[in-house]
């Protein structure tokens, strides 16, 4: 597998990440959560030599997530894949927030909408839907058992998650998928986020620790590096 991060600017103005997945035999690609420059993920693509995409796969429907869609659609296609929950938030600028976060509304329908379990392949590579609710309803990870990896979108961050004050959001919805899905993954499960930035909102902090009769941290919460393992982040009882 090749797996490329790509720091890109979205209409919010703070870099977040954007990865492109390969696999390497069939050359078969998927590009997850596209939220800017399309330019960059464009030249990255033609470094690899990719044509074409196979998948462009969107973690929620917030507009800082597919704001480079159209024009990597245009020159690469590629399926626009989004949890059902999700869909419509594509096409409501008051869900996808793009008004708020000075995006011109876009017309964009995804192409397939996934649920929970459901499959998606790159050649030999397989990755499960996770359907994370809470930043939105309709909010997904996508994990892959043979690469031990788990991308996480706005569901999970470096030492907290997703904002749950948006429409659509859930902050208890967003505890049980980090708690009842995420945290049962395998220990050696590496993580990618959509973003790195640390929040230091202490009662979100206290918050995660109230879990800890079903979760127990085992390191300093905020002190988890990008590309963490579960077994240094959380211990499952």
């Amino acid at each position: 597998m090749i797996l490329k991060r790509l720091k890109v600017n979205t209409a919010l103005g703070e870099p977040t990440n954007c990865y492109i997945v390969e696999d390497e035999e069939s050359k078969e690609t998927m590009v997850i959560d596209p939220g800017g420059e399309p330019e960059k993920i464009i030249d990255m693509l033609n470094t690899l030599g990719i044509d074409e995409l196979k998948y462009i796969y969107l973690t929620h429907c917030h507009g800082d997530h597919f704001g480079a869609i159209l024009e990597l659609k245009k020159q690469k296609g590629g399926k626009v894949l989004i949890h059902r929950d999700d869909a419509e938030g594509l096409y409501n600028p008051s869900i996808s927030m793009t008004y708020y976060i000075g995006m011109e509304d876009i017309e964009l329908e995804a192409d397939s909408r996934v649920d929970e379990g459901d499959t998606i392949h790159l050649g030999k590579l397989e990755f499960k839907v996770i359907h994370t609710p809470g930043h939105t309803k309709g909010g997904s990870c996508l994990y892959c058992k043979e690469q031990a990896l788990l991308f996480s979108g706005d569901t999970l961050f470096k030492g907290t998650w997703g904002r749950t004050d948006l429409p659509t959001s859930s902050f208890p919805e967003i505890i049980a998928s980090i708690t009842n899905k995420l945290a049962t993954l395998p220990d050696d499960t590496i993580v990618y986020p959509r973003t790195w930035k640390i929040n230091k909102n202490k009662r979100r902090r206290t918050n995660i620790l109230s879990l800890k009769t079903k979760v127990r941290l085992k390191y300093h919460f905020f002190l988890v590096p990008l590309g963490y393992h579960w077994g240094r982040f959380l211990k499952v009882h």
